[in-house]
């Protein structure tokens, strides 16, 4: 089974250096965690910066909660990401998505961000939930991160 890739982009005022840093530095400054018996603290992920390097999250207890692995980072203008969680959202390595993240000057300044999620299939069996929880998820997400990097008028 084929899944079309799920596709975001959003134009911010930040060029692309500062913005990619924004994006992979200061996820707690625009990642909010979501929950739907209340607000909790924003996310505070960790992206290494360097290929086969770690993407996990550190939580408020200090411990770390893997999301997979970093593929490319190529500051200031692309990042991709193996995001690995099967269908239940448990770490799974076999499952593992591709997140690519390119952040592209825009002609009179400013940027414009675009997030793929791509190599869906790879989730396997039920897929369809887990894909509309992540683009609905991702939409979230991406407009989090434009109106902190300051939205394109």
């Amino acid at each position: 089974m084929s899944f079309q890739p799920i596709i975001l982009t959003a134009a911010v005022k930040a060029p692309p250096a500062r913005a990619f840093a924004l994006f992979t530095d200061h996820t707690k400054d625009w990642w909010k965690k979501e929950t739907a018996f209340k607000t909790e603290p924003n996310r505070n992920f960790v992206i290494d910066k360097t290929p086969g390097g770690r993407w996990y999250e550190r939580t408020e207890d200090g411990a770390d909660a893997p999301w997979g692995k970093v593929l490319a980072y190529e500051a200031p203008s692309r990042l991709l990401l193996g995001m690995q969680f099967n269908t239940q959202f448990q770490p799974d390595p076999s499952a593992e998505t591709e997140v690519e993240i390119t952040f592209a000057q825009a002609p009179g300044g400013g940027c414009v961000v675009t997030l793929r999620h791509g190599d869906l299939e790879r989730l396997g069996e039920g897929a369809e939930p887990m894909i509309e929880a992540m683009r609905d998820g991702w939409s979230r997400h991406v407009q989090e991160f434009a109106q902190c990097a300051g939205v394109a008028g």
